[in-house]
Formats: structure tokens, sequence, C-alpha cells
């Protein structure tokens, strides 16, 4: 029989009330605050790897995260008890957010070697370059000026102009927050499917049975399609969600190899 277990039901109180003071009494200050940024931002503080788990953008992305909390944390928590659980859930949600943010930091610091090499030796080709390589999904919004600028590439006023337009890149990519349980329940995904392969879980869409395994299996490899396929407007961290599933992978292996009475 279903039991709400005390650190699902916490977990769930806090979310939901996060969300409520943020969102109807503070007017988004706290996910302004404690979600996570990119180390090299302005914004960035140390503890937002553990304040970003328990914010969300709205209603849509809470619900979905606590629902899935809500129906598989149960399990978890009644085969390992309440403080291996909670261990369990703050370290796949700090460690996803941890490799979420140690590629983000590479990745960024690639684009800011691409703007330096133009304010170096500023040209169309490098400033198409960096716009293909980092934002290719506002290619259109600068083909009119990269005519201009191929066309008369060493007018000062076009120089000045195109490094406004890459430095406004950066900066944007810079200071774009992550906020969500994602990574902790992605992570609560994997550890289901490792301990209870064989269980079936009735989708609502499709409205069909599915052992655990398979669903897990689907979820990851979506989630690496969707990182790689890079879709435009996709705002979701998918490598958040596959950072809480490797470490629950590990996780799970490590407790195991310990002898873990599970």
């Amino acid at each position: 029989m279903f039991r709400l277990t005390p650190v699902v039901k916490n977990l769930l109180i806090v979310n939901i009330l996060v969300l409520a003071l943020d969102s109807l009494i503070l007017n988004g200050m706290l996910s302004t605050q404690f979600s996570v940024y990119y180390v090299g931002s302005e914004h960035f503080q140390p503890y937002q790897f553990i304040t970003y788990m328990f914010l969300h953008g709205g209603i849509g992305h809470l619900f979905g995260n606590m629902l899935a909390l809500f129906f598989f944390g149960p399990w978890l928590e009644q085969t390992w008890g309440s403080k291996r659980f909670f261990i369990f859930y703050m370290v796949t949600g700090v460690g996803a957010g941890l490799l979420y943010g140690l590629v983000q930091f590479i990745e960024m610091q690639m684009m800011l070697s691409e703007l330096n090499a133009f304010v170096a030796d500023p040209s169309p080709s490098l400033f198409a370059a960096f716009i293909s390589d980092n934002a290719p999904f506002f290619y259109d919004r600068y083909y009119d000026f990269l005519d201009l600028f191929d066309a008369d590439p060493t007018n000062p006023s076009l120089i000045k102009q195109a490094t406004i337009y890459l430095s406004g890149i950066y900066d944007s990519f810079s200071n774009i927050p992550m906020l969500g349980a994602s990574g902790a329940v992605f992570g609560i995904l994997l550890a289901f499917g490792m301990l209870f392969p064989n269980v079936e879980i009735f989708l609502l869409f499709p409205p069909i049975p599915i052992k655990a395994k398979y669903l897990v299996t689907f979820y990851g490899l979506y989630e690496l399609y969707a990182l790689f396929q890079q879709a435009p407007g996709d705002n979701v961290a998918h490598l958040a969600h596959i950072g809480g599933m490797i470490f629950a992978y590990f996780f799970v292996k490590g407790w195991k190899r310990a002898g873990s009475p599970f």
C-alpha cells in the first residue's frame, strides 16, 4: 500500500511553499538570488549549488518534478531509510548542478576565447563564426548586419557595433540561471529503475504499462538526444538531468558494494 514517507512529504511541502512565496509575494526575488549561475557571473554564489534545487520556474515545472518525487521517492525512502534517502537526494542534486556548472564553465571559456579573438583582430568571418558556434538560432537576427560588415570590414563604427553584439551574447549566456529539482528527481528515477527494474508503471500518456527499467532507459536516451540536439527555444537543463542520473548510478553501485541491505 502506498505511504507518503517523511522526507518526501517535507520536500514536497518546501518546494511548494518556496514557489508560492517567490511568485506570489517576492515577485521572483528568490529565483534571482538563489538559482545557480555561471561561476564567472557577477551573480554567482557557491551556495546556489544547493539552493537552486528548491526553486522552480512555474507551476508546470514544479508539478512535473514533484509528481515524480511523489510516486518514486517513497519506494527509495522505505528501502534505504529517511537519512540515507535525504543524503542521496541532496548529493545527486548538488552533483547535477556541479556537473552542469563545470561544462558551462568550459563552454563559456571557449566563447570568451572567440570573443577575445574577434576583439584582437575584428573581421566579418570571425563575427559569423562566433554566431554560428555559440548562438546559431540567432543567426537570422544578424544577417543584415553581417552583409553590411562584410561589405565594409574596416569601418570602425561597424566594428564597434559588432563587438557590442558579441559582448551582449556572451553576457546574456553568462547570466542565464539554472533552477529546479530535476537533477535530484532524475537521480531518483535512475535509482528506482536500478532497484526495481521489473516494477510496472502505468503511464498516463500513452495509457500503457511499462517496466521501470525501460522507462528509465528511454528517459536517459531522450535526455542525451535533447542535449546534443539543442533545439531552438529549449531552455531545459538536460545536462543537469543526465548529471543527476550519473551521480545516482555511482551512489547505488557504491552502496551495493558496501553491503547495504537492498
